[in-house]
């Protein structure tokens, strides 16, 4: 019984890691663009590849790494932080019906590995059925994407020092957003928080210390929920 159960678990375990391996192709460069750009922000290696260790968080690290090339104040750096990842919550409600029944350390190591790409594979699995063991199908997962993060951080640090400082990698970052950005675009709700952060964020770009994406990602929200109601609206006047 025992080992039926722990096959199981490494069955689960595999399958989150195999799952996830073809979204490494585009996180991959990610981490590495990560890498060289904290290195041109004046971020020492260490310190770069600790924030891929324990923020693990590749948007809240682009972000962070810009305010810090800008000399913004720890604490505009950590709220900020705090407020690019507030989409976790939305992540974690969704999940806390499965989790309910898992012990402490188990919600705790899985809620550190949840990301955006972590969530997307093991949501389509919560959706099967059959979740006995599949918290080890999450976990997984995510652990194959924190490894893979924290080795293309590792390989830009190091690629990064060969770059001459001349170079600016400045641009890679909105190219890899919009290259994040574009598949998401799937129906209203969408669009009007893409383009209304959009047009925020050029808009208040004048904002000292990036304030400025701050209040575009907060409109940004607020436009998506406000669409969100009004097709749910729409939806059940229809019906």
């Amino acid at each position: 019984m025992v080992v039926e159960h722990r096959a199981h678990q490494r069955r689960e375990f595999i399958a989150g890691a195999r799952d996830q391996l073809p979204i490494l192709l585009g996180v991959a460069p990610f981490g590495m663009i990560f890498g060289a750009l904290a290195l041109t922000a004046g971020i020492p290696p260490t310190e770069a590849q600790a924030f891929s260790l324990f923020i693990f968080a590749g948007s809240a690290q682009f972000i962070a790494t810009g305010l810090i090339a800008e000399g913004a104040p720890p604490l505009v750096v950590i709220f900020t932080i705090l407020v690019v990842n507030l989409r976790h919550l939305l992540y974690s409600a969704n999940m806390a019906g499965p989790m309910q029944r898992l012990r402490g350390p188990w919600k705790a190591l899985l809620a550190w590995l949840l990301t955006d790409e972590a969530f997307a594979v093991a949501s389509i699995r919560y959706r099967r059925g059959n979740l006995t063991h599949a918290h080890w199908y999450t976990f997984g997962t995510g652990l194959t994407l924190w490894a893979a993060w924290q080795a293309s951080t590792a390989i830009g640090i190091v690629l990064g020092t060969r770059i001459p400082p001349t170079w600016s990698l400045d641009f890679f970052l909105p190219l890899t957003f919009l290259a994040l950005l574009t598949p998401t675009l799937t129906d209203r709700p969408t669009w009007a928080a893409a383009l209304t952060a959009g047009i925020a964020a050029v808009a208040l770009a004048w904002l000292p210390l990036k304030l400025g994406l701050l209040c575009a990602a907060a409109l940004g929200i607020a436009a998506g929920i406000i669409a969100e109601i009004r097709l749910e609206i729409s939806k059940s006047e229809a019906s």
